[in-house]
C-alpha cells in the first residue's frame, strides 16, 4: 500500500533466529503483519484515536501493542480488564482503607493526601513524571507510550463510556489533588475485545476498529515460520492445514487458537511426533481439540 507511514512495520525486530521460549510471548518480539493491520496502526496514530482490535481468541489481538512499542522503542504499559475493573482504576485509585487506618492510629505526622493516591496505567502513559510525583511535577521530555487495555468487553458497560473523555481529550482531572493530567504526546491506546459483551456505539464511534480474522493455513504457516525460523516447514504446513480444517468443521465448537497451533508445533518438535504417528490422535486431543463436554469434575 502506498501512503506516508507514521508507523512502518517493516522496521519491526527481526524474526527469531534461535529457539523461542515455551509459553506465551509477552515481549512483542514476533508479530506477522498484514497490510490492513499496519494501516490501522497508522490511522490510529494519525487521528489520535484508540485502536479497538476485535477478533476470535488467538487471532493476535494482544500481541500487536507490545510489538509496536518494541519496534518504535516506545514505553509499553498494559492492564488486563476484569469484571471488577472501574474506569477510574485506569486513571488513579485512592486507598481509603489505609487513610482511615492511619487516622485511627492518631499518627503525629499526618501524611499528605497524595500519599494515598496510586496512579493508574493511563496516568503513567499520559505523564510519567506527574505519576511519579502524584501531580507535584509534570512534563519533562515527552516519550510516546503504547497502552494495551486487554479484554475491555469484560468490564461493566459504564467503563468504556467513562473513558470517552480521557481517551478523547487526552487529559483527566484528579479532584482530590486539584490536578489535571495532560498527555503532551498522546499514547497509542490499543483495546481488545472478544465480543463477550457489546460495546456502546458512542465508544466504538470514537475508536479506529480493526477486525482480525481467524488465520487461514497460509497465515498460520507464516506465523509458525516467524516463531520457529529453524523449524520444519513441511511440519508447519501440515499442522496449519489440520488446524484450518478443524476451524472450518461445523462440528468443532471452538477452533484451535494460534497459541494452541504453536503449542502443537512445539510438542511435535520436542517429542518427535508427527501427524502420521499413532500418538498423534492423543496429542491432538490434548493440545487442539480439548473437548471437556460432559465431564464431571470431582468435588
Amino acid at each position: 500500500m502506498d501512503y506516508d507511514k507514521l508507523y512502518d512495520a517493516g522496521m519491526a525486530p527481526q524474526a527469531r533466529t534461535g529457539e523461542p521460549p515455551a509459553g506465551d510471548l509477552r515481549d512483542g518480539s514476533v508479530y506477522v503483519y498484514e497490510d490492513e493491520i499496519e494501516l490501522a496502526v497508522n490511522v490510529a496514530l494519525a487521528t489520535g484515536r484508540p485502536l479497538l482490535v476485535c477478533g476470535p481468541p488467538g487471532s493476535g489481538k494482544s500481541s500487536l501493542a507490545p510489538n509496536v512499542a518494541r519496534t518504535e522503542g516506545w514505553r509499553y504499559l498494559e492492564q488486563v480488564i476484569s469484571s471488577t475493573t472501574q474506569a477510574r482504576d485506569l486513571l488513579w485509585t485512592f486507598d481509603a482503607v489505609a487513610r482511615l487506618r492511619d487516622a485511627q492510629a492518631h499518627e503525629s505526622d499526618v501524611k499528605p493526601l497524595r500519599d494515598y493516591i496510586e496512579p493508574g496505567v493511563l496516568w503513567h502513559a499520559f505523564d510519567p513524571r506527574s505519576a511519579e510525583t502524584r501531580g507535584e511535577e509534570d512534563g519533562g521530555a515527552p516519550v510516546r507510550a503504547v497502552v494495551l487495555l486487554d479484554e475491555i468487553d469484560k468490564a461493566d458497560p459504564d467503563v468504556p463510556n467513562n473513558l470517552l473523555v480521557p481517551l478523547g481529550s487526552w487529559e483527566f482531572a484528579v479532584p482530590d489533588l486539584d490536578v489535571t493530567v495532560h498527555a503532551a504526546v498522546p499514547p497509542l491506546v490499543v483495546l481488545t475485545t472478544n465480543d463477550e459483551r457489546e460495546l456502546s456505539k458512542p465508544f466504538v464511534r470514537r475508536c479506529i476498529v480493526l477486525t482480525l480474522e481467524r488465520p487461514d493455513a497460509d497465515r498460520l504457516t507464516e506465523i509458525a515460520g516467524a516463531h520457529f525460523p529453524a523449524g520444519d516447514d513441511a511440519l508447519h504446513r501440515r499442522l496449519a492445514d489440520i488446524v484450518a480444517s478443524m476451524a472450518a468443521d461445523a462440528d468443532v465448537a471452538a477452533a484451535p487458537s494460534t497459541a494452541e497451533f504453536l503449542d502443537a508445533i512445539r510438542a511435535c518438535r520436542e517429542l518427535g511426533v508427527t501427524p502420521d504417528d499413532g500418538d498423534w490422535a492423543i496429542l491432538e486431543r490434548l493440545v487442539l481439540t480439548k473437548r471437556v463436554e460432559g465431564v464431571t469434575w470431582p468435588g
